[in-house]
Formats: C-alpha cells, structure tokens, sequence
C-alpha cells in the first residue's frame, strides 16, 4: 500500500465549552498535515457541539484537512437529507469530507429524541439502505424515485457532487457483510486494532462480502481509532496483558504503525487519548510532528 493512501488524524468527543480547544486544534492539524479530524455524533447529549455543525465550521477555518462524523447517528439523520448535508460539505470544502455511518448504539437515547425504536436487523437494513440511497442522491443524473423498506423518495435531483467516501462502524456480522457490499473504508468497533480478536474475525466478513457482489475488497479501507500514551522515553511494553496497544515512544509508535500497514494492511490511524477521548495538544503535536512524519518516510522507503 502507498504512503499516499494512508491517511492520519485525531478524534475528538468536543463539548459546548470546548470548542476554542476544538478549533485550535483543528488548525494546528491542518497546519501540520495531518489528513482528517472527527467528531462524536451523540445529538442526545445536550452538551455536546451537533458534529455537523462543527464540522462545516472547522471546514472553513482549515485548508486541507478534511472531517468526518465517526461515526453518524443514522437513525436521527435521514438519509435524503444526510445526503444534501455531506455533497454541499464537500462542495464547500473542496471535497474535504467524508461519510462516517452507524446503524445506531444507544437505541434508549435515540428513542428519547422521539426516534421509533428499530430491531439490532431493522436497523442494518436501514443502515444499508442509507449508504444506498445517499450515493444515488449524489454524482448528478436523473431524478431517483427509491421506494425501499425504510425511505421512499420520488423524482428527487440528486446533487451534482459526488457522495463522499463512506467509512462504516460496523460490529455484526450483517453491518459488516453491508460495508463490504456498499461502503468504502471499516473503522473496527470499540478501539479494537489489527492484532485484536475483533479484527481478525471481522475483517474477512467484510471482504467475503464485497467478493460476492464482484467488488476488490482492497479498496475497502480499514481506519483505526487508536486510543494511547505517546511517552519521553520507551515503554518496557507497548501492549498491556490483554494485547490492547497502549502506547510508548514515538519510536515505538513509529514502528508499530509501519508495521500495522505494510503487514496488515491499515490504511488510516485516528488518534484518541488513552482514555478514549480528545488527545491533549502537546500529545497532537508529537503525533503530526513526528510520529506521522517517520511513519510515511519507513512506508515510502519500504515502497521504494
């Protein structure tokens, strides 16, 4: 895999107070060429910033960093419109986005937005249906009529924008045969990395999935959420006694993330605080100052 398809960024869980924090980061980020940013999407939680509000805002303030929802609260955003949000994002930003979607978590808080609850299977299949239906809203042509189990649309324009790439949060079984099928890049539930039990079991569902429907699995991406300490000086281990990646040097992060694409084939890494949330700013600047750096340098010289 090239080093111009691995792509880095950091995640954030931004609340309404901290959006200076937000915004400063974002722009340091895109000052230090880092590929993406994300934000939670939980529209439950009063003092959270919306992410797509926040996202076209951080949009207009960056220049080459492009955002995404990690992943989007599909049962409160419907598709049609979900649509319009993410094709005028990237006619906005110059195509800096891309698609994050679930099939939805938390069914007591999304129900509570007045939400009608769904089966874990209903909501797969509006989840794929979603994915679906976006696309053909997207790219120009004639106007789609879609009459499916969950979203019905009559002769509606679809922009002229191309849909953005489709990254999944898929954890199931069927979530995961749907992104082989129809998404464009896997995020793997729960932080799980690619030595995990998760991985290693999930991903070939996927890929089994995206043969069927005569699909290069390869083109599905897997981009991590990388939860970790970057630390002064190395770490006697890097994995606690469960195999979670914990963190270390920049060294050793270095070399653990090579390692993560030229022999498993990753092809994004999301950072996040040990913890699971924002990663402080001094923890930012070493992973785009140097983790990142040595990172694409041993990939490019590996590739030649």
């Amino acid at each position: 895999m090239s080093v111009e398809k691995v792509v880095f960024g950091f995640g954030a869980h931004s609340g309404i107070d901290e959006i200076p924090e937000l915004l400063s980061m974002a722009e340091q980020a895109d000052r230090d060429g880092l590929d993406l940013f994300s934000l939670s999407d939980h529209p439950y939680i009063g003092g959270r910033a919306d992410a797509y509000a926040s996202i076209g805002f951080v949009l207009g303030r960056t220049q080459r960093l492009s955002g995404f929802a990690n992943v989007t609260n599909l049962p409160t955003r419907p598709a049609p419109m979900l649509a319009r949000t993410v094709t005028t994002l990237s006619a906005l930003s110059g195509g800096r986005v891309v698609l994050g979607m679930g099939a939805g978590g938390l069914w007591d808080r999304i129900a509570d937005m007045g939400v009608p609850r769904l089966s874990p299977a209903e909501a797969v299949d509006l989840f794929e249906e979603a994915i679906v239906l976006v696309k053909k809203l997207s790219g120009g042509g004639p106007p789609v009529t879609h009459q499916g189990r969950h979203y019905q649309v009559n002769r509606i324009e679809p922009a002229p924008v191309a849909a953005p790439p489709v990254w999944t949060g898929s954890v199931g079984r069927r979530s995961l045969a749907a992104t082989g099928r129809v998404a464009d890049g896997w995020i793997p539930g729960h932080a799980a990395d690619w030595l995990s039990e998760r991985y290693r079991t999930s991903r070939p569902v996927i890929d089994e999935a995206a043969t069927a429907v005569g699909r290069d699995p390869r083109e599905i991406r897997t981009v991590f959420n990388l939860p970790g300490r970057i630390t002064d000086r190395p770490l006697p281990a890097t994995r606690d006694p469960e195999g979670r990646w914990i963190g270390g040097s920049t060294d050793q992060w270095a070399e653990e993330l090579t390692g993560a694409v030229l022999e498993h084939g990753a092809s994004g890494f999301m950072l996040f605080s040990p913890e699971g949330g924002t990663p402080d700013l001094v923890s930012l600047t070493r992973w785009a100052r140097d983790i990142v750096p040595a990172v694409r340098e041993a990939i490019a010289k590996e590739n030649g």
